[in-house]
Parts: structure tokens; C-alpha cells; sequence
């Protein structure tokens, strides 16, 4: 760990942050995925916005996850643009959901579009991140993380 706040970040939750990583891509995914457990994070990687439901305990199967069966996440990090669900609607799903909704959701994408930025802000998004992230990007996160579970 070299400064910044994943030190402290770590002592703040007695254990690693738990980050829920959602991304079509495996090559960034995977990139997400080394990023934030180089900053002491322990990450759960999703393929598409339908397993991260799943992981969650949100499946439409599911509708009503308040008997324990939802899992503990600290941060929830997905792409916006994904075949089937897109980040945007994962959001909502998330943020319509009483057991989820406190969960920070961070939006990334590759593409820079102004209105689709501050539709995901907008719907409850606590950052939107340009692709491709970077460690600087995580640092980012983690002080913010830090921010909201203080």
C-alpha cells in the first residue's frame, strides 16, 4: 500500500472493502479486478447486470431479497454499456431496492457522453468513470469510499 487511504480504508471496515465489479469485458474486468485488490480490496467480478442481480440477491426470482439472502458489498462498480441490462438500469434496480440503496454505485464507460453522465448522476450514481480506469482512478474510490462509510 503506498499512501493514499487504502490503509486506513482497510482499518475503517476491520476487513477489506467488498467490491462487486460488473463488466461484459473479461480483459476489463480483469482490470478492475487487479486495480482495486493492488489497493486492498476484496472484489466479486460479474459478467453482465443479470448476475450481478443474482449476486446480489436481486433476481427477478427474487423479488423481495429481506430474508438474509442478500450479499454485503461496500461498493458496486459497472460498466455502462453491457448487452441485455445496461449499467444505467442496473442502477436503478439497485436504487429501487430497500436493502441496496445506500450502496454506493459507481458507473464506468468508455465513451464521454455528457448526458448519459449526468442521467447516471442523476438516477443516483455516486461517480462516472472513463474507461480505461487507472490506479489513480481506484484512489479516488477508496477515499470516497472511506467518505461514505464514516
Amino acid at each position: 500500500m503506498d499512501g493514499g487511504c487504502s490503509g486506513d480504508m482497510a482499518a475503517e471496515f476491520g476487513d477489506e472493502p467488498h467490491v462487486l465489479a460488473v463488466d461484459d469485458n473479461l480483459i476489463d474486468r480483469k482490470l478492475v479486478e487487479k486495480l482495486l485488490k493492488n489497493s486492498s480490496c476484496k472484489v466479486t467480478t460479474a459478467e453482465n447486470g443479470l448476475r450481478a442481480l443474482e449476486y446480489l440477491g436481486l433476481a427477478s426470482d427474487k423479488r423481495n431479497a429481506l430474508d438474509g439472502t442478500v450479499s454485503k458489498v461496500n461498493l458496486i462498480i459497472t460498466d455502462y454499456c453491457m448487452p441485455g441490462m445496461t449499467g444505467y438500469e442496473l442502477l436503478k434496480k439497485i436504487k429501487e431496492s430497500s436493502v441496496l440503496r445506500e450502496v454506493p454505485v459507481v458507473i464506468m464507460s468508455s465513451e464521454n457522453v455528457p448526458t448519459r453522465i449526468s442521467q447516471c448522476l442523476q438516477e443516483g450514481a455516486q461517480m462516472f468513470m472513463l474507461k480505461p480506469l487507472k490506479q489513480s482512478d481506484v484512489k479516488r474510490l477508496e477515499c470516497y469510499l472511506m467518505r461514505c462509510r464514516s
